[in-house]
């Protein structure tokens, strides 16, 4: 795996952006939009997935790291549960449901894979920042 400069390099995080596209596209039909409960669980558990992905790519640590992909992945299987609930109350076609839940299924193979791949590798440099220059002024008045 090479050296992740920035979340946005990574395929689950790409995986987990048209997940949770898809699932807002599918939270603006009525009456999905109108069942409040669920839609506002299954979008924050989407966003859920992309955002400790990103967090976790920022952490000091790889340890920490990891964990964060672990909440990510939790987060993809709520989803997946989720997607059951709507599909359950019609608020999904069939082939919908199938098209959202892969990308889900997807998302936790992904995050999966890169955790055992972390977990393999406790050592690896995995974020670093290229021509970025940094200047602070100590003069300055605070």
């Amino acid at each position: 795996m090479a050296t992740i400069e920035r979340f946005e390099d990574l395929d689950v995080w790409r995986t987990a952006r048209k997940l949770t596209n898809r699932v807002y596209e599918h939270t603006r039909q009525e009456p999905f939009s109108k069942d409040f409960g669920l839609r506002d669980q299954i979008q924050r558990a989407a966003v859920s997935i992309m955002s400790n992905i990103a967090e976790g790519v920022e952490r000091r640590t790889q340890s920490i790291f990891v964990d964060d992909l672990g909440h990510a992945r939790a987060s993809a299987g709520e989803v997946r549960a989720q997607l059951y609930v709507a599909s359950d109350q019609d608020y999904l076609s069939d082939p919908e449901f199938e098209v959202t839940y892969d990308l889900a299924d997807k998302a936790s193979r992904q995050l999966f894979r890169l955790i055992q791949y972390l977990n393999s590798k406790p050592n690896a440099s995995r974020v670093q920042e290229r021509g970025v220059e940094y200047q602070i002024n100590l003069d300055a008045p605070e």
